[in-house]
């Protein structure tokens, strides 16, 4: 399944080691980010450390296999979608996944709700959703 994945997923696989660092290692999802989401999540480097109590080296660890599952997709494939994005995003915080994933013809993993439940012309799965629709469990 192809899918743009939101930075919340990012720090809850971080946050909080279960499930959603599972998924997003698995075979099942081919995962998609703009170009800016690890520079995001590195903008919150001492934050997560904080609240994570891990150290620099397990950051980084985890970062670079983030790094070999998500595809990088750079600004100028996006940018042709961002005026169709921008119509349909609730949040202007999400215009940038959404063209994303009409440049991509792919749906949204994300645990806002509001992303789901504002728009219609973009699917949006939540952590839950995506172990539900890939059997993920019953590996």
């Amino acid at each position: 399944m192809k899918l743009v994945i939101d930075a919340n997923i990012l720090f809850a696989a971080l946050l909080k080691e279960g499930l959603t660092a599972e998924l997003l290692i698995s075979d099942k999802l081919q995962l998609f980010a703009p170009e800016f989401l690890f520079i995001e999540f590195t903008k919150y480097e001492d934050l997560i450390l904080k609240k994570t109590h891990r150290s620099r080296e397990e950051f980084n660890q985890f970062l670079n296999l983030l790094k070999e599952q998500i595809n990088i997709i750079p600004k100028k494939e996006i940018v042709p979608f961002i005026d169709k994005a921008e119509a349909i995003s609730p949040d202007p915080k999400d215009i940038v996944y959404l063209a994303l994933a009409f440049a991509l013809n792919a749906n949204i993993w994300s645990n806002d709700k509001k992303l789901k439940k504002d728009q219609n012309e973009i699917t949006v799965f939540s952590t839950e959703e995506l172990i539900e629709k890939t059997n993920f469990l019953k590996i």
